[in-house]
């Protein structure tokens, strides 16, 4: 490994402060999803071993590390990787806007610019040398909400940049980056293979499947960086190619583990804590009852689910294991023009203790409550 890179911006720590002094209702959802521990520097979490593993991969060893900021500007996101302006990343439904002009990042590639404004890096470059470098730690994204899925998780983005003097970088490159990858994680017998996949900011692109227990499961995507990307970023395509990955952490260690539930990555349970193990076979300590309730209303059809699963995570914590719909219609001439209905199921399971029904039904109230409210919702 060469360097290990900081990027502390004026621009977050001010955004930061802005948040600080806000009351409504979506900052404090963005303050509370800041505060929450990045797994991925945290020793004892599986998420922070598979980081290590990569990281310490021979295969990787010139590859500088940074840290980057967590508020980050939508263009810079967007636009410099080639997003589509009608990408569904873009839309406030998909990804939390601070401001008019700022998102809790949605990736960890973005780290892109920032390497590249590394004095040290200009340098390499002006000089014709290789660069590369690691980033990794939590990303936001508006989801779903079931056993696999959260808003909040990690990623890890690697690539490497050479000039053409030095080495064309080909779609053997992806293959071997990968597979080096595997490898780390899942150990020098690991089963894998590649398929063709799109990113926006890479071509041609492959993504990854391992074997787990007679199962292929995509962990992640690789590709050569776009030369477009590269000349947005200030790299001149002409001389320079590059290859590049990036994936979810969280998916990965479900994988090695068999983890039933993605909330178990963040307990402080004891029982739980000492079997995160990668590699190693996740027993229930008990599956302890879940508790369900129905919630129905009509709401005008600009109702994006997403923000009220949002909601449902605000009220619930980490009690709200799944939500499911149910039904969804719409009867002009029973609600009205424009209107549509809604039923969820909403699952209360906690991981570590069985939930009473005291202690579920003031959070289906407040649910009831919120959802009138903010919503101009018509209960059901």
């Amino acid at each position: 490994m060469k360097e290990q890179i900081v990027i502390n911006t004026d621009e977050e720590k001010r955004l930061r402060g802005e948040l600080e002094k806000r009351t409504d209702f979506e900052a404090q959802r963005i303050r509370r999803y800041l505060s929450m521990p990045d797994l991925s520097r945290t020793p004892e979490s599986p998420i922070a071993e598979i980081v290590k593993r990569i990281l310490n991969s021979p295969y990787f060893k010139d590859l500088d590390t940074i840290q980057i900021p967590e508020i980050v500007p939508a263009d810079i996101s967007f636009d410099l990787f080639d997003f589509a302006p009608d990408h569904p990343a873009r839309s406030k439904s998909d990804t939390y806007y601070v401001d008019d002009k700022n998102i809790l990042r949605t990736h960890t590639t973005v780290m892109w610019y920032y390497y590249l404004q590394n004095e040290e890096v200009k340098k390499r470059i002006a000089n014709n040398e290789a660069v590369g470098s690691f980033c990794f730690g939590k990303v936001y994204r508006k989801d779903e909400i079931d056993r696999k899925h959260m808003n909040v998780f990690h990623q890890i983005d690697g690539w490497y940049l050479a000039p053409k003097s030095l080495k064309t970088i080909t779609q053997t490159d992806l293959e071997e980056s990968l597979g080096n990858i595997a490898k780390a994680v899942f150990g020098e017998n690991v089963k894998y293979r590649l398929n063709k996949d799109t990113f926006p900011y890479t071509d041609p692109s492959l993504e990854m499947e391992v074997d787990i227990n007679g199962s292929w499961v995509e962990v992640v995507g690789c590709g050569v960086v776009k030369g477009s990307v590269l000349e947005k970023l200030g790299v001149d395509s002409k001389n320079y190619t590059g290859w590049a990955f990036g994936f979810g952490l969280e998916r990965l260690a479900i994988t090695s583990m068999e983890l039933p539930d993605i909330r178990l990555l963040w307990s402080d349970d004891e029982r739980v804590k000492k079997q995160l193990v990668l590699g190693q076979k996740f027993v229930e300590v008990s599956k302890y009852p879940p508790i369900t309730r129905d919630i129905s209303f009509i709401v005008d059809n600009s109702f994006v689910p997403n923000n009220y699963f949002d909601l449902i995570r605000e009220i619930g914590g980490d009690l709200i294991e799944q939500v499911e719909l149910l039904d969804k219609y719409e009867n002009k001439e029973k609600f009205g023009e424009g209107k549509v209905s809604y039923t969820y199921r909403v699952v209360y399971r906690s991981t570590d203790r069985t939930l009473k029904t005291e202690e579920v039904d003031p959070l289906q109230s407040k649910l009831y409550e919120e959802t009138k409210s903010i919503y101009n919702a018509q209960l059901r």
